[in-house]
């Protein structure tokens, strides 16, 4: 029999349209015969849609159009069943659902919010929980993390638009303590969205204004001379964890850019029908990087601990900046469900991405399974033996 297969993808999110596409490739590399695929796609009004046509990329060129091929639907747990049911006059159920896979990007649905949703239904889902989800997502949260066990990062202020707007001053005295160059970037978003270089206090204070429109939290970075970035894939949780393939990034840009990711001239979002072979991430890489061994192994250690410190699970994509002349190495920031889940960091020979898609499914179903055993709510009933009379005297008492 096959695994009822929930694929939630979409949302709320700047990075709507590349969760689209990572969700449509990665159910296009799926094993049919193991599971029964049921798209989930949620729009950017947050409403809830099913439906195989949504399989189809093509089908996202035009959202309107769209929701003529889809139900709107919403998913509960029906006596333990989690269930999917149409919306409307006429309510039926859809479908069952054994598990779900998350193939989410950013605020609203990656940071915790959809994995909050999931747990508190109860349905096994892939990835991290909400706590890893969260600290994926706050790149000023996770830094403090980080460093507080030890772990490099590169030296950075923070600050809310609030105070921006109430102490701008003080604030632009305090990042240029960082020297320029400085990055500026929104604190919970991907994609490299809203992220830009200032070189003096004039395009600092217009990459400030520019990230704000996307986030209240604001981070500024110090920039690493002789810049090498690489990126190194974990797929585990807190009781193993395995890691990919190093890539080395070629930067187009003093940044690795949105346009550097999606839109370049590349593979992946420019390229229509079919996404089964392609990476999602247009930015030209190396794989292997060209570092020593001994640079090697730092970097696997140094993505095996931010895997473990910051309680993520699934896979997820470490990326690391690095001095290429003292050979100085800086955690960048994770990505919790990386675009294309990062399938093209393995060497394809021995896990291409259906056996990837595969081992996330059963570690997830393992992980559920531990999380079963442990006790979660007593069976006594604290209530049963409370006192209400007694307890409202005393709230009177409290009152007068």
């Amino acid at each position: 029999m096959k695994l009822k297969l929930g694929v939630i993808f979409g949302g709320a999110t700047v990075e709507h349209e590349i969760s689209i596409i990572t969700a449509v490739q990665a159910m296009e590399n799926l094993d049919q015969e193991k599971y029964d695929i049921i798209p989930i796609y949620i729009d950017k009004e947050r409403n809830w849609y099913t439906g195989k046509l949504l399989k189809d990329i093509n089908l996202y060129k035009n959202f309107d159009d769209l929701k003529k091929y889809a139900k709107r639907c919403m998913m509960y747990n029906k006596s333990g069943r989690f269930v999917l049911q149409s919306i409307g006059l006429f309510k039926k159920i859809i479908t069952d659902i054994d598990i779900i896979l998350p193939i989410v990007h950013g605020n609203n649905v990656e940071d915790g919010t959809l994995a909050g949703f999931l747990e508190m239904l109860g349905v096994p889902y892939v990835g991290s929980r909400i706590i890893g989800s969260a600290l994926g997502q706050d790149k000023v949260v996770q830094k403090q993390v980080l460093h507080n066990e030890g772990l490099p990062v590169v030296d950075y202020i923070w600050f809310y638009d609030s105070e921006y707007f109430i102490k701008k001053d003080e604030i632009i005295m305090n990042i240029e303590q960082l020297k320029y160059p400085v990055v500026v970037k929104p604190a919970t978003l991907g994609s490299s969205i809203g992220i830009k270089i200032a070189k003096d206090r004039e395009e600092l204070t217009e990459a400030i204004n520019d990230a704000i429109k996307y986030d209240n939290k604001i981070i500024v970075e110090a920039t690493v001379k002789n810049l090498l970035e690489v990126n190194c894939a974990v797929l585990g949780n807190y009781e193993f964890q395995e890691t990919s393939l190093i890539a080395q990034m070629k930067l187009k840009n003093a940044i690795l850019t949105f346009d550097d990711k999606y839109i370049g001239s590349g593979k992946g979002c420019k390229k229509a029908g079919s996404l089964k072979n392609s990476t999602m991430d247009n930015a030209d890489f190396k794989i292997p990087a060209d570092l020593d061994e001994s640079l090697t192994d730092e970097i696997y250690n140094l993505a095996k601990k931010t895997f473990m410190v910051l309680n993520l699970s699934g896979i997820a994509r470490i990326d690391f900046l690095i001095d290429d002349k003292t050979k100085k190495i800086y955690i960048n920031e994770p990505n919790t469900i990386p675009g294309s889940l990062a399938f093209y960091l393995f060497d394809k020979n021995f896990k291409n991405y259906t056996k990837l898609l595969d081992e996330l499914i059963i570690l997830a179903i393992k992980d559920y399974k531990k999380r079963n055993r442990k006790i979660t709510s007593f069976d006594n009933n604290i209530l049963s033996t409370y006192n209400s009379n007694s307890s409202l005297k005393g709230s009177k008492k409290f009152h007068n």
